[in-house]
């Protein structure tokens, strides 16, 4: 669904005249900002699957730290595996490596490990790997990448559309106050009913991780 569908479906439950483009008047351009606050509480309530890619990084020689390109520290790790080596890659704290390359000499070969190091200069999350590189592997990281905010008319959002839709209602019912039979708090109970609907539904295509195991 696109931006400008979001914001007249918003609209008409509203009892607000449709519009033509978000921007059109301050009303409508506030309830594009309701739509953004919401899409982003959706797509951190979930793991979407049309959220998942997979990014590819190919190392160098002797360097250790690589950006995961366009995640602008939005990602969400789910795995690591060194493609070249058939090696699923783990996760180690920042201390672990910091006393593998600063307490010892680090060791070089094919990466087995892995753990965040910032952002970089474009505001990407920053990777660090051990050992260190003897030359170019293919590495490929999955994870949730959470997307950028909606801004043009034509911007079309990639999670289910219920859950924003009704949670931006609420948000927007809060603000003006009643809007003729539906308090607010109903509309974030409705909202919340959508959202754990939504959730269900996806939860299906990955039900590993929904189940929880005691070691």
């Amino acid at each position: 669904m696109t931006y400008l569908n979001l914001v007249n479906n918003v609209l008409r439950r509203l009892r607000e005249d449709e519009v033509s483009n978000v921007s059109e008047n301050t009303y409508s351009k506030m309830v594009g900002d309701f739509i953004n606050d919401a899409k982003k509480f959706a797509e951190s309530a979930w793991d979407w699957s049309a959220l998942r890619t997979t990014l590819t990084i190919t190392t160098a020689a002797d360097d250790y730290t690589y950006s995961l390109t366009g995640s602008q520290n939005k990602a969400k790790v789910l795995n690591a595996i060194n493609d070249t080596s058939n090696i699923v890659m783990e996760y180690r704290p920042q201390v672990w490596f910091d006393e593998k390359f600063l307490i010892s000499t680090p060791a070089s070969g094919a990466p087995e490990y892995y753990t965040f190091n910032g952002v970089d200069t474009n505001g990407d999350t920053q990777i660090d790997v051990y050992p260190k590189p003897d030359a170019a592997y293919s590495l490929k990281v999955k994870c949730t990448l959470r997307n950028t905010e909606l801004s043009s008319n034509t911007d079309t959002l990639a999670i289910p559309s219920d859950p924003v839709i009704h949670m931006a209602i609420a948000l927007l019912a809060r603000e003006r106050g009643e809007t003729g039979g539906t308090s607010a708090p109903e509309y974030f109970v409705i909202a919340d009913k959508y959202l754990s609907d939504a959730i269900a539904l996806d939860a299906q295509k990955h039900p590993e991780e929904t189940i929880w195991y005691t070691p």
